[in-house]
């Protein structure tokens, strides 16, 4: 079993949407469980209204600590994925989960003001720890031309984190996914949801590569 701490004190970066949507990706192949540790609960409302059944399995509302008793409790999940809060108030919250994680998954919006925060989560929390993790870009406009391109360049060369090949585009149905109760798993693949779908399903091959040989060959 691994857990995947989807972590970053920046709000609105997208953590909710990656920890239901990856969630729903590997659920194609995992057996998935899903757990909310966010005090704005907004993973359990989106688990509330959604259109379909869920295809993983849900843990909303729970106490952090509960994340390192999973094992003792003999669950038996190929990925455990955890949405923590985004704000510096509740960040013995995302250390508690942070120290019984296999990795996390930090989001990133290409916005100026999310780089401090970030980082601060990645030197300050992440990394004192020795876990394994990953920057992931979400919500990537296409319409600014080399934008992808600028943000990686700055990951790689000014910042030196880790990153995921995958990223998350910006897509209408993306954003209207938590409203509309929709997972990836459950959206009619069209042309206004592909391209989201898509995304999604190279970051779940990406995110079980990483975690091999435990996962090898389960694809």
């Amino acid at each position: 079993m691994s857990t995947i701490a989807i972590a970053n004190q920046k709000g609105g970066v997208g953590k909710t949407t990656v920890t239901m949507q990856l969630g729903a990706a590997l659920s194609r192949r995992y057996r998935v469980l899903v757990v909310d540790v966010d005090p704005q609960r907004s993973t359990m409302w989106w688990a509330e209204n959604a259109a379909a059944a869920l295809p993983f399995d849900f843990a909303g509302n729970q106490h952090p600590a509960v994340v390192g008793r999973l094992d003792r409790l003999h669950v038996d999940y190929d990925f455990v994925l955890v949405d923590t809060p985004g704000n510096l108030e509740d960040t013995h919250i995302l250390e508690t989960v942070l120290d019984t994680a296999d990795f996390a998954i930090v989001p990133l919006t290409p916005e100026p003001l999310a780089v401090e925060p970030t980082m601060r989560t990645i030197t300050r929390l992440i990394e004192p720890r020795a876990l394994r993790y990953s920057v992931l870009l979400n919500r990537i406009d296409t319409r600014i031309p080399n934008q992808l391109r600028v943000w990686q360049e700055l990951l790689d060369t000014t910042f030196g984190v880790p990153r995921f090949d995958a990223s998350l585009r910006q897509f209408k149905a993306q954003t209207e996914a938590p409203v509309l109760g929709q997972l990836v798993t459950s959206m009619h693949d069209n042309r206004r949801t592909s391209g989201s779908i898509a995304d999604v399903t190279r970051l779940g091959h990406e995110m079980a590569e990483c975690l091999a040989p435990a996962t090898q060959g389960r694809w």
